[in-house]
Order: structure tokens, then C-alpha cells, then sequence
């Protein structure tokens, strides 16, 4: 049997707050067919995720414990979470992918929320869902997607504690950039012996890693590598997604290469200092909109390509909410936020910085480690 990455007692205190704010809804139930929500109920986490080919489902009610709809094949994993009822199908089926199986577990219910909303999927076919409400004509699927941000927004400290493990790796692996990364080498070859040091480090993966380089900047921040070199003048951005029992950091790190212009050297301490206005206001009853204004008065630019200045983080890379100017959700203890200003340089060159908080009652802890106002040079 798999080992757990929580105990017990953590999806019990998820389950009675998500029960909580059903009954404020009146919903019956909590229906669920992504990774990241069946994960946060059960416990249930395994790469297998990455085959579209079988859907997956749970249904949370509003008294006792999650319910497993899956494929058989997952049965023994799940039997080593705190689920009891576990209904499996044959997968793929000809003609029934779980709906019968599915729609016999809902049958009960009347009002069932499910996301719906900014950042929600539905991970199954579209012509089963249609199959599946045919069959339940008396139920009501309404939005739950409020109600799930502000249930996983906010960590646990078991939570906290394994993203500051992995922030922790990956700022380990940033600090050893001079003996790793060096002019002549590929880019290819800087995303593979970063990879390395952060499974070196201790992390159990690294999903996530992207970036560039280009003189006086880079013209994105999500480009995989090429064979081009690195040059004297270059700055180099790698921005990493490590995980540790399924749970990421999330931040980026700037290097000049051989030496760094004025105007490089402004930008990157302009970018350290927006985070540090970010962090000053990062308090409880504060909202994402304060820490967008926060940053852009800092940077004097509010429009770049990002299109946000940082987000949630935990399960996954990024997660709600935004921070950006229309986002007026009210920061909380616990919220583990990605504080990630940007600034156009001109000319299609720009720099991007990036840390990771968790937000305090009074100053944010930071899970990674502060960069310097002075870019690094290698």
C-alpha cells in the first residue's frame, strides 16, 4: 500500500469545512472529476492523471465521508487513502464509462455543486455528462467554484510545511547557479543540469521548468530550450515548478551572464524592490488588487505580457486567485501566494521575478528565499 502524504486527521479537518460551507449552500453534495480536487479529499495521487483515457470521479455529500467513483485499475491505490466506498467500472468500456455507475451514486441528491467557473474543467466527455444528467432529471448542478477556491486557498500548516520544503530545494539548487550554468552552454543543457541539481536536492520532481536568455533580456517567460548558447551579456531566467509529495514551488531566478548592463541591473533591483512593496502589504483583510498596485507603483508600468503579478500555489503551479487589478479577493492567514512582478524593457526584451509567501498574521513568511537586489553574475 502507498504511504499517505497527510494523515488522517487532514482530510477529515478538509471534509468538515467543505460540509460546513455546503450547508451555508445547501447543497447536497460535491461532485469532482480533476486531479486536484480528488487529490485534496482523498489523498489519492498518482501520475496516471497524464492518460486522458479513463475518466475519475468523487462525490463529497453534505454528511459522511467522500464517495470514489473509478476505474478498476485505480482501486488498490485508492484502498490506501481514508476512502471506505470505493465503486469501480471496467475502463475503457465500450459503452458505459462509469455513468450508470455514476449517476446511481448521485441518484440521492438533489442539489450537487461542481466547478464551473475561471480555472474549472470537466474531465470527462461532454456526451457522458449529457447521458449523465439525462439520467437524473430531478438533480440541479450549480457552481461551486467560489466555494472550492476558498476551501483550498487557504493551507493547513502539513501543507505549508511541504511547500516550505520544496521551496526550500529549489532555493538550494538556485544558490549553486555559479558552478552549475556557464557561457557556451546550451540552453538545453541549463534545463537538464537544473533538473538534476533539484532531484539532487531532493525533490520528487520537476513537471515544470521554463525560461530564457537573450541580451539585456528575454522576450518570453514560458519558451522550452533551444541549443542556443549563452553568451557574455546574457541574461539568463529559469523559472522552476519542483514538486515534493505533489505539492510545488513555484519562482523564478535571474542571472547575468559574464557581466550585466545598467540598465539590466536597474530592472532586476526595480523587480526585487516590487516584491518587497508586495510583501509590506501582504497582511490579512488585504486584497489581491493591493498587491497588483502595490508592485506597479513600484515598477511605474501596470501592462506587460504575464498579465498578472502572481497567484496561488500548493497542489498545483498556480492556483487561485490572481493577482491582478480587477481581483478583489481578501488575502487570509494561510493563502500561499506567488508574488511575480514583470517590466517590459523595450524593444520585445523583459525580466520577470518571482517569489513565493505564505501570507501571516503580520509580516509574510517567504518560502523561498529572497533573491538580492543585485542580479547575480556568473
Amino acid at each position: 500500500m502507498a504511504e499517505p502524504d497527510f494523515p488522517e486527521a487532514e482530510f477529515e479537518e478538509r471534509l468538515e469545512r467543505a460540509q460546513r460551507a455546503m450547508r451555508v449552500k445547501e447543497l447536497d453534495a460535491l461532485f469532482f472529476t480533476t486531479e486536484a480536487e480528488v487529490r485534496y479529499f482523498t489523498g489519492f495521487r498518482t501520475l496516471f492523471w497524464q492518460s486522458p483515457t479513463r475518466p475519475w470521479f468523487l462525490v463529497v455529500p453534505a454528511s459522511g465521508k467522500p464517495i470514489a467513483v473509478i476505474p478498476q485499475i485505480g482501486a488498490h491505490l485508492m484502498a490506501s487513502t481514508w476512502i471506505d466506498d470505493i465503486r469501480t467500472f471496467s475502463a475503457p468500456h465500450p459503452t458505459d464509462d462509469g455513468v450508470s455507475l455514476l449517476a446511481d451514486c448521485l441518484s440521492g441528491y438533489g442539489k450537487v455543486g461542481m466547478p464551473m467557473g475561471r480555472e474549472s474543467a470537466l474531465r470527462m466527455p461532454l456526451g457522458d455528462f449529457r447521458e449523465l444528467a439525462s439520467h437524473l432529471t430531478h438533480l440541479e448542478f450549480v457552481d461551486a467554484s467560489e466555494l472550492m477556491m476558498r476551501l483550498r486557498m487557504i493551507k493547513s500548516e502539513r501543507e505549508i510545511a511541504l511547500l516550505r520544503e520544496i521551496c526550500g530545494i529549489g532555493s538550494a539548487g538556485f544558490a549553486n547557479a555559479a558552478t552549475l550554468f556557464h557561457e557556451g552552454q546550451s540552453l538545453k543543457e541549463v534545463f537538464r543540469t537544473f533538473r538534476i541539481e533539484l532531484l539532487r536536492q531532493g525533490a520528487d520532481d520537476v513537471p515544470y521548468l521554463v525560461g530564457g536568455a537573450g541580451q539585456g533580456g528575454y522576450g518570453d517567460v514560458i519558451s522550452p530550450p533551444t541549443d542556443q548558447q549563452l553568451e557574455a551579456g546574457d541574461v539568463l531566467m529559469l523559472d522552476t515548478g519542483a514538486t515534493k509529495n505533489g505539492y510545488f514551488c513555484d519562482f523564478d531566478r535571474n542571472f547575468a551572464i559574464g557581466s550585466a548592463s545598467d540598465e539590466v541591473c536597474k530592472a532586476h533591483e526595480k523587480l526585487v524592490r516590487a516584491v518587497k512593496a508586495a510583501a509590506d502589504v501582504a497582511r490579512p483583510a488585504k486584497t489581491c488588487a493591493d498587491l497588483f498596485n502595490a508592485m506597479t507603483a513600484v515598477l511605474g508600468q501596470e501592462d506587460g505580457d504575464v498579465g498578472r503579478l502572481g497567484h496561488g500555489l500548493g497542489m498545483q503551479l498556480t492556483e487561485m486567485p490572481s493577482i491582478t487589478g480587477f481581483d478583489t479577493t481578501a488575502l487570509t492567514e494561510n493563502m500561499v501566494m506567488t508574488l511575480e512582478p514583470s517590466i517590459d524593457l523595450g524593444d520585445g526584451k523583459m525580466m520577470v521575478h518571482e517569489e513565493n509567501i505564505v501570507v501571516r498574521d503580520g509580516p509574510p513568511e517567504f518560502l523561498s528565499t529572497p533573491a538580492p537586489e543585485d542580479i547575480p553574475v556568473i
